[in-house]
C-alpha cells in the first residue's frame, strides 16, 4: 500500500505554527490584514473566499471582504487596488479569480504591490522566483514542497516530471523543484510520448485538468504522485487529474482528491500572509 499524503493534517499542522507567530507579531505589536476582493457571485469562488476568512480567524489574521457586483468596471476595480495598496495597515491584497470577462487579469495582477501580491501572481514575484531570491511564491507549488518535504520525501537528485505549464502551477512548480535540486522535465498536451516522459518520473505531479487522464501507464513502480486537479465525476464526487484507484497500487506514495494538495493551498496563503509582514516591516 502507498503511503497517503495527507494535505488535510498537514495544512493543520502549519497553521498552527503560523498561529504561533502570528501571536509573537502581536506581541511586538505587529497586526496583520488581509484585504480579499471577489468581483460577482461565482459559487465555487465564494466558497474559496470563505474558507480563505475562515482561516486568516483561526490563525489570528484579519480579514477584510470587498464583494463587489458582477458589472464593477474594470477602473473601479483598479482604484480599489491603488487605494489598499497605500493603506499601512493592510499586509497582503488577494483578488479571486476568475474575474469577470470585461476586466483586464493580467492588469489586475500587475496592479497590486508586489510587496503586498501573497498570491504570488505578480510578475515581480515570478522573477524573484526565477532567480532564486526572496518573495512570495504561488501558494499550490510552495504546498506541494511542504507536502513532499514534511512527508520524508527527498526531492533533491530527483527525476521530477510536471505535467500542466500554467503560471499558476505548472510553471512554478518546475522552478520550486529545481531549487530543491530536483532534475525537472516540463511535459504538456504537446509533449511527444507524453507516457514515456511521465514513466522516468521519481515524483510525478499532474496538473492538466483533465480528470482521471493519468493511469498507471504512465506512472512508474514505486513513483511518488501529486494530483493538482480537481473534479466532479459523473456521480457528483470529487476526483482528480490521475486515476487513484488505478494508480495507487503501483506507487510508494499519493495524494487523495480531496484531501491531498487542495487543503495547503490555503495553508500557504496564510504563510505568505505572514511573511508579509517581515517583508513590510
Amino acid at each position: 500500500m502507498p503511503q497517503i499524503i495527507d494535505g488535510k493534517a498537514i495544512s493543520a499542522q502549519i497553521k498552527d505554527e503560523l498561529k504561533e507567530r502570528v501571536a509573537a507579531l502581536k506581541q511586538e505589536g505587529i497586526s496583520l490584514c488581509l484585504a480579499v476582493i471577489q468581483v460577482g457571485n461565482d459559487p465555487a469562488s465564494s466558497v474559496y473566499v470563505g474558507n480563505k476568512k475562515k482561516a486568516c480567524a483561526y490563525i489570528g489574521i484579519e480579514s477584510l471582504s470587498y464583494e463587489l457586483e458582477e458589472n464593477t468596471t474594470q477602473e473601479e476595480l483598479l482604484n480599489l487596488i491603488k487605494e489598499l495598496n497605500k493603506r499601512q495597515d493592510i499586509n497582503g491584497i488577494l483578488v479571486q479569480l476568475p474575474l469577470p470577462g470585461h476586466i483586464d487579469e493580467d492588469l489586475v495582477i500587475r496592479t497590486i504591490d508586489p510587496s503586498k501580491d501573497v498570491d504570488g501572481f505578480h510578475p515581480q514575484s515570478v522573477g524573484t522566483l526565477c532567480i532564486g531570491q526572496k518573495g512570495f511564491v504561488s501558494c499550490t507549488p510552495a504546498g506541494i514542497i511542504q507536502l513532499l518535504k514534511r512527508s520524508g520525501i527527498e526531492i533533491a537528485g530527483k527525476e521530477c516530471v510536471v505535467i500542466g505549464r500554467s503560471n499558476i502551477v505548472g510553471k512554478p512548480m518546475a522552478l520550486l523543484l529545481l531549487r530543491e535540486n530536483g532534475t525537472v522535465t516540463v511535459a504538456h498536451s504537446k509533449t511527444a510520448n507524453l507516457k514515456e516522459v511521465a514513466k522516468r518520473a521519481d515524483i510525478l505531479v499532474v496538473a492538466v485538468g483533465k480528470p482521471k487522464m493519468i493511469t498507471r501507464e504512465y506512472v512508474k513502480e514505486g513513483a511518488v504522485v501529486i494530483d493538482v486537479g480537481i473534479h466532479r465525476n459523473e456521480n457528483n464526487k470529487l476526483c482528480g487529474d490521475v486515476d487513484y484507484d488505478d494508480v495507487a497500487p503501483i506507487c510508494s506514495a499519493i495524494t487523495p482528491v480531496p484531501g491531498g494538495v487542495g487543503p495547503m493551498t490555503i495553508a500557504m496563503l496564510m504563510n505568505n500572509c505572514v511573511e508579509s509582514a517581515a517583508l513590510n516591516r
